[in-house]
């Protein structure tokens, strides 16, 4: 088999519906509409045309990463000669 149109929508029979997000002689990358995205050897994947239109997706925005400090212990002086670890 030889490379996809990108966009092409498909259909596979384990994954369901897909748009063809990357492909080339060797691989092809698809973006399932239940399972994400994919990767293939193209050569060997069995898919067919899809009938209709893919569904519209939205761009996932990156979560940003909260920096977390090193966590330090903290003691409370309970009285003159006592301490406790909180």
């Amino acid at each position: 088999m030889k490379a996809l149109a990108e966009g092409l929508y498909i259909k596979h029979f384990q994954y369901g519906l897909g748009v063809v997000t990357d492909s080339d002689a060797e691989r092809t990358s698809i973006d399932f509409d239940l399972h994400g995205p994919k990767k293939f050897v193209t050569s060997i994947m069995m898919v067919e045309p899809a009938e209709g239109t893919p569904p519209k997706r939205s761009r996932s925005k990156r979560k940003k990463k909260v920096a977390v400090g090193p966590l330090v212990p903290v003691v409370a002086v309970v009285g003159p000669k006592t301490a406790v670890a909180v």
